[in-house]
């Protein structure tokens, strides 16, 4: 049976408005323009996924620098 508990939760609060800002960032730097209405349904999945792509990258980029202790840009 399905449990009703999602397994995206966030884990430190305050982190969806940061990771919503690393997706339009990211998105502008790929030059791939996202609605403004907030409906994902109508992009094409490759776009979608190349905006994942390089989130996940960046996000492990930042982990690496900071367990290497590095400051962060």
């Amino acid at each position: 049976m399905a449990s009703s508990r999602s397994s995206n939760s966030l884990v430190v609060p305050g982190s969806r408005q940061a990771l919503e800002r690393l997706k339009f960032e990211v998105a502008q730097e790929l030059g791939i323009q996202l609605p403004a209405d907030g409906y994902y349904g109508n992009m094409l999945t490759r776009d979608m996924g190349s905006i994942g792509g390089y989130i996940t990258r960046r996000l492990v980029q930042m982990a690496e620098q900071q367990l290497a202790g590095s400051p962060m840009r």
